[in-house]
C-alpha cells in the first residue's frame, strides 16, 4: 500500500533524525532523491532520472550532480539525514578508507550495486598522428618521477623512437575523480610495474611505489580539466595533437571526429571493454544508502529502474553504457531487488 505524501514527508523528517547519529540534521524533510559522484556515471543516471520522471509523475525528478566520485564520496560519507546524498555514482569500488568514515559518521549500511562496464580510453581526433601506445608509453610520458628518474620527455618521440615528434599534451581528470584513480591503477601502474626494480618496490616500500607509479607531472603536459569530460572532446576538437582521457561513453557520442587510441594494439569498443581485452576496462557503481530507502520517496523504485535498463538491450546502451556480462547482471538485479546490504570488508 502507498503511504501518502504527507505521511512520507513527517517519516522523513522524524526518521532520518533518529537515523543521524549526530543529532538532529537540522535540514528538515526531502521529498525528491539526491544523486552524487562520478562524471562517467552521471550520464547514465540522468538518463535513468529522465525516465523515472515520465513513468513517476507522483515523485519529484531527482536531483543528480556531477561532482567526480572522490568527492561525491565525500558528500556521500558525511552522515545520515536529508542534508546529505541518497546515491553515490561511482566509476571504481568504494575504498577501505571511504568505508571507514561512512561508518564513522553513522553510514554503517549502503547497498552496492554494479550498474554495467565502462573503458578509460585515450583519445584524439581525427585529425590527429593516428598513434598507438603501451601502458609503458603512457606512463613514461605522464608519470612526475617516471621509475624515479627526473621526467624529462616533451615529445611522444622522446618518449619512444617509434612514436611521432608531436608534444606531449594530455587533457583528463583530477585527482578527485574515479576516472583518474582507475586510470591510474590500469594503465599507469601496468607500465610502471613492467620496470622490474620499481616493481619490486612495492614489497619494501608501498608508498613510495605509488608515488613513483601513480603521481602525474605538473608542468603542463598534463591538463587537468575538472569533472566535465565533454570539456576534453572539445579540447581535442581545437587541438588535433592532444590526447584526452575519458569514459568510453564519451567517444562513441563523438565517433565522428574522435578515434580512441589502441592500448597493447587493442582498440577501444563495446567488445574489447565488454570482454576485459582492453586494458582499461572497469566496473562502474552504484551506492544506496540503506537508513534512506523507506524515507525518501521513490528510492527504491528509482533503483529498480536502473536494474531495468542495464542490459545490452535497455536504454543506456544507447548512452553508451556497457553491459556487464549476464551473471554479473543477474546478481546485481537481485541486488538492486533484495536492497542486499554490501559488505564493508570488500572495500578497496
Amino acid at each position: 500500500m502507498r503511504i501518502s505524501f504527507g505521511a512520507l514527508a513527517l517519516t522523513l523528517g522524524l526518521t532520518l533524525a533518529a537515523c543521524n547519529g549526530n543529532g538532529p540534521t537540522g535540514g528538515g524533510s526531502r521529498d525528491q532523491i539526491r544523486v552524487v559522484g562520478s562524471s562517467t556515471v552521471y550520464p547514465f543516471t540522468t538518463t535513468v532520472a529522465e525516465t523515472f520522471a515520465r513513468k513517476n509523475a507522483g515523485f519529484k525528478p531527482a536531483i543528480v550532480e556531477s561532482t567526480g566520485t572522490g568527492a561525491g564520496m565525500k558528500l556521500f560519507c558525511a552522515g545520515v539525514g536529508s542534508q546529505h546524498p541518497d546515491i553515490e555514482d561511482a566509476s571504481r569500488r568504494i575504498k577501505k578508507s571511504e568505508m571507514e568514515t561512512c561508518q564513522k559518521n553513522g553510514v554503517k549500511d549502503i547497498v552496492e550495486i554494479q550498474i554495467g562496464i565502462d573503458g578509460i580510453i585515450m583519445a584524439e581526433s581525427k585529425a590527429g598522428p593516428a598513434m598507438s601506445l603501451t601502458p609503458e608509453q603512457v606512463y613514461k610520458a605522464l608519470a612526475a618521477t617516471p621509475y624515479g628518474k627526473p621526467q624529462t620527455a616533451k615529445t611522444w618521440k622522446d618518449v619512444d623512437p617509434s612514436l611521432p615528434a608531436v608534444k606531449i599534451q594530455v587533457y583528463g581528470p583530477p585527482p578527485t575523480s574515479g576516472t583518474r584513480d582507475a586510470f591510474a591503477e590500469l594503465i599507469l601502474d601496468k607500465g610502471c610495474s613492467a620496470d622490474a626494480a620499481t616493481k619490486a618496490l612495492k614489497k619494501s616500500d608501498e608508498d613510495q611505489y605509488k608515488a613513483i607509479c601513480t603521481k602525474i607531472r605538473e608542468d603542463g603536459a598534463y591538463v587537468e580539466s575538472g569533472e566535465n569530460d565533454n570539456l576534453i572532446v572539445q579540447k581535442l576538437g581545437s587541438n588535433p595533437d592532444a590526447v584526452g582521457v575519458f569514459g568510453y561513453s564519451f567517444l562513441e557520442e563523438n565517433a565522428a571526429t574522435l578515434r580512441g587510441i589502441p592500448l597493447n594494439g587493442v582498440t577501444p569498443t563495446y567488445d574489447t571493454i565488454a570482454g576485459y581485452t582492453y586494458p582499461g576496462a572497469r566496473p562502474l557503481f552504484i551506492y544506496v544508502k540503506a537508513a534512506h530507502l523507506k524515507v525518501i520517496p521513490g528510492l527504491p523504485q528509482f533503483v529498480a529502474e536502473y536494474a531495468s535498463a542495464w542490459g545490452k538491450d535497455g536504454y543506456l546502451a544507447r548512452r553508451g553504457l556497457i553491459a556487464a556480462p549476464a551473471d554479473v547482471q543477474a546478481k546485481n538485479a537481485a541486488i538492486a531487488k533484495d536492497l542486499t546490504l554490501f559488505d564493508p570488508a570488500k572495500a578497496e
